[in-house]
């Protein structure tokens, strides 16, 4: 069977057995159907005006003393076609509290974007579309989260479940009426973008995130394979409650849950707590996929050069780890105990150093004073992300901040620590995969007879063809039941 896979800025070809088992999201089992677009607007005005939870609607919040921030996600995940859920939901919004007698000078639209990259005008133009930017970019009400810029952060205590550190944005904090866009999309950290995930990272601080992103956390027996109930997932809503309770009011929400081309299959409004619960009961069905008969013990993918974190990301040395692990966090339950990935990347040490400034320097760490393997990066964490280079380069460069490299890590040790080998096919520089401790060789087919002294003549292979270029999923066992959601009672 001949497939062919992501590499670099093209595809490399493999010659795979027959018996080989593919799967292409949205392709190989159907997504639940989406909603037409002539049905969009109405489904959207349905659940803005019939919120879940305790909660009132935006009419009801909304009159022309109050101040209104709309918080929506950055631009690595939730689709940029003209009925994108971000697109959608935000005009329709602005139309509510316009009714309702907000004044827009009293709006600002805020990008969560954490401690990703801020976005660039040109990329903010893309997730908003022309309507939008045009009425709020020139007049500044658009604007990115800054985790650095202390005199618009708000230090909130630690929560009450664990102790953690809780920040939040001085606008949101302040303002009258905060409203989420988010979405219910798979996702390796917790099961699911949105909801109390969307405000706990999107919109807090490095000191914060380092109580989840980091491998007490990461390397825990209930982080993998992906699930809706982790300590992870915990941390979470336990942060994001902690918001609500010192704002004094709860978030508004309105997610949507996406299919593989982030298209809109359900959308609902309402507290985190009650979005969270109502999406997760479609998005389980679109995103945990009962699939394999057997456990599988090569897994076959391909890393382009340019995926969801940017420019870099397939070749990148800690970047590219990352990328490989999610796969098996996504995929764990169907991976054998002795499962091989053989993946595909140009790996020709293209760090992107204007968008990661610090993982090389974190990647020649790596290479001596007794680093064995990437979790005893760990204790660096502190020292690197109070860098105030790397930190100017956050905020005034559009770079990701240093902290994000050590969530990076903790989640690229996952791949070495349930994969019994790793190979990187096609690399142009392979010192930099076998620095990370991977396998390199110049073919798929190389690397698969290779790979057969440790699963044998006749392995079951699973090939992933375009996993990076549609909206992933979570493949299962057949019989495999769906993971449980928490009790959101308390929080609703």
């Amino acid at each position: 069977m001949k497939l062919e896979f992501e590499y670099g800025q093209g595809l490399m070809s493999a010659n795979l057995p027959d018996n080989t088992d593919v799967f292409i999201p949205g392709e190989t089992i159907k997504d639940p159907d989406y909603i037409p677009e002539d049905k969009l607007e109405e489904a959207y005005l349905n659940s803005l005006r019939n919120p879940e939870g305790n909660i009132k609607t935006l009419s009801e919040m909304a009159d022309s003393s109050k101040k209104v921030t709309i918080i929506f996600p950055d631009i690595v995940k939730g689709g940029l076609q003209e009925t994108s859920h971000r697109k959608m939901s935000i005009r329709l919004i602005l139309d509510e509290l316009k009714e309702a007698g907000v004044k827009k000078e009293n709006i600002l639209l805020i990008c969560s974007n954490g401690l990703h990259a801020k976005n660039t005008k040109e990329e903010i133009y893309k997730i908003l579309g022309k309507e939008i930017f045009s009425s709020f970019w020139h007049t500044n009400q658009i604007i990115n989260h800054d985790s650095e810029d202390y005199d618009h952060m708000i230090y909130l205590g630690k929560t009450e479940e664990r102790g953690d550190d809780v920040w939040l944005n001085k606008y949101v904090y302040e303002s009258d009426i905060a409203i989420m866009i988010g979405h219910s999309q798979g996702n390796p950290y917790g099961g699911y973008s949105g909801g109390y995930k969307h405000c706990s990272t999107g919109l807090n601080h490095w000191t914060s995130i380092a109580s989840h992103h980091v491998p007490n956390v990461m390397h825990r027996h209930d982080f993998t394979p992906v699930n809706n109930n982790s300590m992870m997932r915990h941390k979470f809503d336990e942060i994001g409650h902690h918001m609500e309770k010192a704002m004094g009011h709860h978030f508004f929400c309105c997610d949507a849950v996406l299919d593989t081309k982030s298209r809109q299959i359900e959308i609902h409004s309402g507290t985190a707590a009650a979005v969270q619960e109502s999406c997760w009961k479609v998005a389980n069905i679109r995103t945990y996929v009962p699939f394999a008969k057997e456990k599988y013990n090569v897994m076959v993918f391909g890393l382009p050069q340019d995926f969801h974190y940017g420019d870099g990301m397939g070749t990148n040395p800690i970047m590219l780890m990352q990328a490989i692990s999610a796969q098996v966090v996504r995929h764990k339950r169907v991976m054998a105990d002795n499962c091989v990935i053989i993946c595909s990347s140009i790996c020709n040490g293209y760090f992107n150093d204007m968008r990661w400034p610090y993982l090389r320097e974190l990647f020649d760490i790596f290479k001596s004073n007794h680093m064995q393997t990437l979790p005893d990066m760990n204790r660096l964490g502190e020292y690197f992300a109070t860098n105030q280079e790397y930190i100017r380069k956050y905020r005034f460069a559009n770079a990701f901040h240093p902290f994000h490299g050590f969530s990076m890590m903790s989640s690229a040790h996952i791949a070495e620590k349930e994969c019994a080998a790793i190979y990187v096919v096609g690399a142009q520089d392979p010192g930099y995969a076998r620095a990370m401790g991977l396998k390199t060789r110049a073919s798929f087919e190389e690397a698969l007879e290779d790979a057969r002294k440790i699963v044998g003549k006749n392995p079951r292979i699973l090939a992933l063809p375009q996993t990076f270029k549609l909206g992933a999923v979570h493949l299962m066992m057949e019989n495999d039941p769906y993971p449980e959601t928490p009790d959101y009672e308390g929080y609703r």
